[in-house]
């Protein structure tokens, strides 16, 4: 449906970094691991200080939510050598149980993030997620 010349679209402070942010971790699970991550860390550290409440508290999560999902990587790879390397027969049920578990409640959680960004509104993810602090900035 066509948008009416009369509706004002106008964008929340901060909603376009909070998408960025959201995009970079989804990209960090799906496309390009690391170097999406390594942007979300540059967004933090140069950029966090001046950023609006909604920005900031999207970028939170979503390198909270990212360090989670490393995090989980690593105990499924320990997992897999615990239980005998990466020959035995037992990997590829752990492989199959992270991933239909773990990887994609991340992904969808994700989403979700970036839908809520895309709609200007504050997301915290759950288990995995940071608080937002209530501050007008």
């Amino acid at each position: 449906m066509p948008v009416s010349a009369d509706s004002e679209q106008t964008e929340t402070p901060g909603q376009s970094m909070a998408v960025w942010a959201e995009v970079l971790y989804l990209s960090n699970l799906l496309i390009a691991p690391g170097l999406a991550f390594a942007a979300l860390l540059w967004l933090y550290f140069k950029r966090s200080a001046d950023m609006p409440a909604l920005a900031l508290c999207h970028l939170r999560q979503a390198i909270s939510a990212s360090l989670w999902a490393g995090a989980l990587l690593v105990i499924a790879n320990l997992l897999i050598i615990l239980l005998g390397g990466y020959a035995a027969p037992k990997t590829w049920m752990i492989v199959i149980i992270y991933f239909t578990t773990c990887h994609s409640t991340l992904v969808l959680l994700g989403v979700l993030g970036l839908s809520k960004a895309m709609a200007g509104q504050k997301y915290v993810y759950p288990l995995v997620g940071r608080p937002c602090k209530d501050e007008n900035r």
